[in-house]
């Protein structure tokens, strides 16, 4: 498969309630520890090494070992996502959300009531967590298409769900009810050839751009052979998201190691620009709509009439 395997899920076993380190003689505010939440401690090496995603999920697995006594909740939207590993374009909140049935339920500045239909939870990593499916419709209904597609190409990409459960999740939506519309658009766009989050940032700027839908992962070959997969193609025109991973010099290469990649990287592109016009862009650039619009159309993807993404958010719902 191409693209990168998907992060390991968070060991919660990292985790260290205050109260435990103390009774084994060590205060952890004045140590290598990093405070994941009040009561909760973690060494701050292995912190150091987590992504976004993965420190959310600690952040949740810390809130639920608080709780170990009490009812145990299930998590949602955010909380699931993370759980899941399923990547955000936004910042994730400073707050666990859980599903609920009941309006009544209270919460706190931590803990969040999510008031939803009825769900049959999964178990993962020990927490109860909605299936991912029911996660990516609630991120699509209650959050940004950027992060719900992201989540979704995710998902699809690394076998966490099937585009049928999408399609069932996004049916048993009420007619009318909030986010639903939004809900089959993440439906529609969904992919699992998209590579990364940036990749699926950009898709859904193109997509809001009006620019004509790309295919993705397509291999352009010259007389060499392959000169290279690009993330997306138009007729004649590459299209390039440069994220940070994406030409990584391996830890430990050696000086030369690292100029050969760059220079494997350089002889790739030049063979790319002799087949058709390259657009680049980086994960910042992809942020901002103009700019990506620019850079496309400096390649010569400009928007139409009709882009052909199919008719995504309409009646097709069902």
């Amino acid at each position: 498969m191409l693209g990168a395997a998907a992060p390991l899920p968070f060991d919660p076993g990292t985790l260290r309630p205050a109260s435990d380190l103390r009774r084994s003689g060590i205060e952890p505010s004045r140590g290598a520890w990093h405070h994941v939440r009040r009561g909760v401690w973690m060494d701050a090496g292995v912190w150091a090494t987590l992504d976004s995603t993965q420190k959310h999920a600690a952040f949740v697995h810390a809130t639920a070992l608080l709780r170990r006594l009490e009812e145990p909740v299930v998590c949602a939207v955010e909380a699931a996502a993370a759980v899941w590993g399923l990547p955000r374009i936004e910042a994730w909140p400073a707050f666990v959300r859980h599903h609920v049935c009941d309006r009544r339920v209270r919460g706190s500045a931590l803990l969040r009531p999510f008031l939803g239909a009825e769900v049959e939870p999964v178990e993962r990593q020990g927490l109860l967590v909605t299936p991912v499916a029911r996660t990516i419709v609630d991120l699509a209904r209650t959050g940004s298409l950027f992060t719900a597609v992201a989540a979704a190409d995710h998902a699809l990409r690394h076998e966490l769900c099937a585009a049928e459960d999408l399609a069932a999740e996004v049916s048993s939506v009420p007619a009318r009810a909030p986010g639903r519309v939004r809900a089959a658009v993440v439906r529609d766009l969904a992919d699992p050839l998209s590579m990364s989050p940036g990749e699926s940032l950009s898709r859904v700027q193109m997509f809001r751009l009006n620019l004509p839908r790309p295919e993705l992962q397509h291999a352009v070959h010259d007389d060499e052979g392959l000169a290279g997969t690009v993330d997306f193609w138009w007729e004649g025109v590459v299209g390039e998201f440069d994220g940070k991973t994406k030409y990584r010099v391996p830890a430990g290469a050696s000086a030369e190691e690292a100029a050969e990649i760059v220079w494997r990287e350089k002889k790739r592109e030049d063979r790319l620009r002799r087949k058709a016009a390259v657009g680049r862009w980086t994960y910042r650039e992809a942020m901002q709509p103009q700019v990506l619009a620019q850079v496309l159309a400096q390649a010569g993807v400009t928007a139409v009439a009709r882009p052909r993404w199919f008719d995504v958010g309409s009646g097709n719902v069902a």
